[in-house]
């Protein structure tokens, strides 16, 4: 049954700023239905660009246009252009086994070219994942162990990876709570 679901292949590039510092993963994009831009986390209701806001600049609503509920797109690369953050998902070749965007229904077919994407971050200090499913996927690919939650472990060849909280509204953290967790990850790997 698996095998007849659509194959769906990763709608973007990996986002990679010159001085890449640090790379997030998640595990894929929701289905383009739910998309508010062209980018990672497009989803409104994924609390990914408000809490980088509250992250960045104090203010849950910074990376949106003013008077608008839109995602300020230009204004979300320069503050990843800036900081040297680098994005991408551990799938790269997906099903969906169930019609929404649930880590929990979803099967990596293939994960993403690891090794490829990190030969173009010779700065590259540390990885994050958002999520359980994206830190199981790159414990399979880097051959390690997913850390707790929070916490980071370095992988044999030296590249330390943290696992971070969901940034879904599904994962019952408040904002300000995940913002700890990530604000901790970037002034450890910035």
């Amino acid at each position: 049954m698996e095998e007849l679901l659509p194959l769906e292949r990763h709608p973007f590039e990996p986002f990679v700023p010159e001085n890449a510092k640090v790379l997030i993963m998640g595990t894929f994009p929701p289905q383009q239905k739910r998309w508010s831009m062209d980018f990672y986390y497009p989803n409104r209701t994924n609390d990914f660009w408000y809490m980088m806001g509250v992250v960045f600049y104090g203010d849950r609503n910074a990376l949106l246009v003013p008077g608008s509920r839109n995602f300020d797109l230009p204004k979300i690369k320069s503050l990843l252009n800036d900081k040297g953050i680098a994005l991408s998902d551990t799938g790269y070749l997906i099903r969906r086994l169930a019609g929404n965007a649930s880590d929990k229904f979803l099967e990596i077919v293939e994960p993403v070219d690891l090794e490829f994407l990190r030969s173009r971050m010779p700065g590259l200090n540390a990885v994050a994942t958002t999520g359980e499913k994206a830190a199981e996927t790159l414990a399979t690919i880097t051959d390690t162990v997913a850390p707790r939650m929070g916490e980071s472990i370095v992988a044999p060849d030296g590249l330390k990876i943290w696992r971070l909280p969901s940034t879904s509204r599904a994962y019952p953290l408040k904002l300000e709570k995940k913002a700890e967790y990530y604000e901790r990850f970037f002034r450890d790997s910035l």
